[in-house]
């Protein structure tokens, strides 16, 4: 081994004794509460069909009443994520789950002119149950402000974003309800009504 070789060698193991156990800077700041926050409802299956079913549903409503459900089940989810974690309430049974997401199925398979007030009354009754379904996520080193921050975020885009192709689908200026874009809306609800029966099913089996 020639002496430059062992001198680079020597300097290398020198360097690597010395390291010491370096810190993500996300972890620092505390940034990774809000991306699981952000990340848990996109990955659990009751919680995507819920966010799809209101967007889907807010675009069969229009832009001018929709808009009020994309920012009516954020606030939800934030009630329900801190009234779970100040009262320390059980998880949503599976069945609630089923019914909810069934209901939803069938509001969209309907099309029928539910008042707005309404449906945002639906809208934060919903997310206050995910919500606190979502509150089961939490551990106490858990910054729970940036969880919660993050689950409104994932709530809002997501709703915003199905809402914004659900509308550009459905062309509501262009096309009456009863043409093909909006039946094929509403056979969007009828399968997310067929999924939450058999939730519905496989929780009573269970």
């Amino acid at each position: 081994m020639s002496a430059r070789l062992r001198t680079a060698a020597l300097t290398a193991l020198v360097l690597l004794a010395q390291s010491q156990i370096a810190d993500a800077h996300i972890v620092n700041a505390r940034l990774g509460d809000f991306y699981a926050g952000a990340l848990h409802p996109l990955l659990t299956l009751q919680d995507m069909l819920v966010l799809v079913a209101l967007g889907v549903l807010a675009g069969s409503l229009g832009a001018a009443s929709g808009r009020w459900l994309v920012v009516v089940f954020p606030l939800g989810l934030c009630a329900g994520l801190g009234l779970a974690v100040a009262a320390s309430i059980a998880p949503v049974p599976p069945v609630v789950d089923a019914a909810t997401i069934l209901l939803l199925g069938l509001l969209l398979a309907a099309s029928l002119r539910i008042p707005v007030a309404l449906l945002c009354a639906i809208a934060f009754a919903l997310g206050m149950m995910r919500g606190a379904a979502n509150a089961g996520e939490l551990v106490p080193q858990t910054d729970r402000l940036l969880y919660a921050a993050g689950l409104a975020c994932a709530g809002y885009v997501t709703i915003t974003l199905v809402m914004a192709v659900a509308l550009t689908f459905r062309r509501p200026d262009t096309e009456p309800v009863s043409s093909w874009r909006g039946i094929a809306l509403r056979a969007i609800g009828g399968w997310v009504a067929a999924v939450g029966l058999m939730m519905a099913g496989l929780s009573f089996a269970t």
